[in-house]
């Protein structure tokens, strides 16, 4: 079966978009990879409205990309931040290689607005595709793609 002759109903690549492939939700997450957890902080930093956040955190908590942790300053309600899920840390990779393929074709002549490198030993860190063999870092014309057990023919 050839990919124009698959349905593409069941893709797992549009089921991941019709949780996080909107703008605004990926800067949310971006924001939240980057340490923010609080409604108003998420607001102001993403410039985002109240509704549209609000609705865009509701999506992520409940598909389990965040979950909410209940806080009170003195003399206000309780309110609740909210953190990333271990599902939720899993797409730190995709964040990573949407900003990757940005420092190439759209950056900032001034250079990056944030450098992401290794605690460890200091050197950048980059996403790659690549073999679970012996062959490291793979393009797209060095793969075969063959339908998996979930394909089924388009009708």
């Amino acid at each position: 079966m050839k990919w124009l002759e698959m349905s593409t109903e069941n893709c797992t690549v549009q089921r991941t978009l019709d949780l996080v492939g909107e703008k605004w939700t990926l800067l949310i997450l971006r924001d939240a990879f980057n340490g923010v957890r609080r409604f108003d902080d998420f607001r102001h930093h993403v410039g985002v409205s109240e509704a549209v956040l609000a609705g865009r955190l509701r999506k992520l908590v409940a598909a389990e990309i965040l979950y909410t942790v209940p806080y009170q300053e003195q003399g206000s309600r309780t309110r609740h931040e909210y953190r990333l899920t271990r599902k939720g840390r899993d797409l730190w990779p995709v964040l990573v290689a949407l900003r990757q393929w940005g420092e190439t074709y759209v950056a900032d002549p001034e250079g990056p607005v944030l450098d992401i490198r290794h605690s460890a030993c200091g050197a950048p860190v980059h996403v790659v595709v690549e073999c679970s063999g012996e062959h490291g870092a793979l393009t797209p014309v060095e793969v075969t793609v063959l339908p998996g057990p979930a394909a089924r023919r388009h009708t």
